[in-house]
């Protein structure tokens, strides 16, 4: 009974946000505490996507708003790129000066990366908001669901600044050490958007039904009140890194440091991005608009499992940047090798949820037969390579918690743009397979991927890097 008790007030604790010193201790208390509101965090992330699909899926027309949302998300990691490569840099540079015991040099970084995304997604936003239609279109939408999309596409380009500030400020907190600030800002954005949707999409009361539109302004919405929520606690919050007005200053030489960092991490996301990119529009061309509605739902509900894993890889992120910011490598080389273990452990379980209950969930979020079928083809094909993703977010988080962008970067570029696309391209096409031969293609490549970082890891290049 008193281990059940511990293990409460551990979880207890975990949720909490308890600040500790992560560069002593036990490692897998360090791990644990991180992972625990990490993995609530990015499984709240994805939430976001579902819950869209769950009220669109159930629209006239429903295919026609899945594969809005599925293209419209595939564009969007272009922007997800942005926001993650300079969240990569403000936690390893916000990390190692906490490692180092310098709060206000960290809060500085943090406000010199917001100042850096907030100039970036400004071009982002203006041109997305313009060419919504043709983005569409583009990505292989047919002339009747671009037209049926377009509203939807333009709020969520327009809004992006807050998709770039949720993740950017949260990756200040998982650098400091605060993962539980970052997990309730999303348990916030989540709860709003969660009572917007249906209110929005099918109307309530004297608030008429925006339908596909409805659920742009929900997610808009409900991030924005995550991001309010953010910002209260930077400047309010009783935590370790406190933003100041005068932190805002332009700062050349940190603008530079933290750019040194990010461009290499924007480029590593984008070059994966880019992939998915061309992968649902390839799905889109050779499957249709039900091959097309069907891969984003499998895509959606892998990203549900995914994601959690890709937060228990944040923790490696944050104790790699404490402990080389302690000069402790040791300890930071066996905070990797723990926190893999424990995504591991996490994918095992996934992928056997998967294989057993993925067509039942699938039902669950749309009643289009033949989108059924393919998404559950697809699901099945996808989670054959769950242990090597996990193992793979691992080393990436490690790579860039240790500020070496560029490792990642250009593993990146050669697994997936000079692998994954050409053999994915080859499959469906050449060996005229559709649809089933880009689904192959994606846990064969992120198999290659997860073994080259392995190999470049035990190199330890990354024991080196200075920020």
């Amino acid at each position: 009974m008193s281990k059940v008790s511990s293990a409460l007030t551990f979880l207890k604790q975990a949720i909490k946000g308890e600040e500790m010193d992560y560069t002593s201790g036990s490692m897998n208390k360090a791990v644990v505490m991180l992972a625990i509101p990490m993995m609530l965090e990015m499984a709240l992330e994805s939430v976001f996507a579902l819950v869209d699909l769950y009220f669109v899926g159930h629209l006239p027309n429903s295919s026609h708003a899945i594969q809005t949302v599925g293209l419209t998300e595939s564009v969007l990691t272009i922007v997800y790129s942005i926001a993650i490569g300079m969240s990569m840099a403000a936690t390893a540079v916000v990390a190692r000066r906490v490692g180092e015991k310098s709060p206000a040099a960290a809060a500085k970084a943090g406000a010199q990366a917001i100042l850096i995304a907030l100039a970036i997604n400004l071009l982002v936003s203006i041109f997305g908001f313009i060419y919504a239609t043709d983005i569409l279109l583009i990505m292989g939408a047919s002339d009747e669901t671009a037209a049926h999309g377009t509203t939807f596409t333009r709020i969520m380009m327009a809004g992006s600044i807050v998709i770039i500030l949720l993740f950017l400020i949260n990756g200040i907190f998982r650098g400091a050490g605060n993962a539980a600030i970052a997990m309730k800002s999303l348990w916030i954005a989540n709860i709003a958007n969660i009572i917007l949707c249906p209110i929005l999409i099918n109307g309530f009361g004297p608030i008429p039904a925006f339908g596909l539109t409805g659920a742009a302004l929900a997610t808009t919405t409900g991030r924005g009140i995550g991001v309010i929520y953010q910002i209260y606690h930077l400047w309010n919050g009783e935590h370790m890194v406190r933003l100041k007005l005068k932190y805002f200053k332009p700062h050349l030489e940190q603008i530079i440091a933290l750019l040194k960092i990010a461009t290499p991490a924007i480029f590593q996301f984008i070059i994966a991005s880019c992939s998915w990119v061309f992968l649902a529009q390839l799905v889109a061309t050779t499957g249709g608009d039900e091959g097309s509605a069907g891969y984003q739902t499998a895509l959606r509900l892998m990203m549900f499992f995914l994601l959690p894993a890709w937060g228990l890889s944040n923790a490696a992120a944050t104790l790699v940047g404490q402990n080389l910011g302690a000069a402790k490598i040791d300890r930071a080389y066996k905070s990797v090798m723990t926190t893999m273990k424990y995504n591991v452990a996490y994918m095992v379980g996934v992928m056997l949820f998967t294989f057993i209950a993925g067509p039942y969930v699938i039902s669950f979020f749309t009643n289009n037969i033949q989108v059924q079928d393919i998404a559950s083809r697809a699901l099945y094909i996808l989670c054959a390579g769950y242990i090597f993703y996990g193992v793979e977010m691992v080393l990436i988080s490690t790579f860039n918690g240790a500020g070496d962008t560029w490792t990642p970067t250009w593993v990146n570029f050669f697994g997936f743009w000079l692998f994954q696309i050409p053999f994915a391209y080859l499959l469906a096409q050449y060996f005229n397979m559709g649809p089933t031969g880009v689904f192959i293609a994606i846990p064969v490549s992120e198999t290659g991927i997860a073994i080259v970082a392995y190999f470049l890891f035990k190199k330890g290049k990354w024991k080196t890097i200075k920020v």
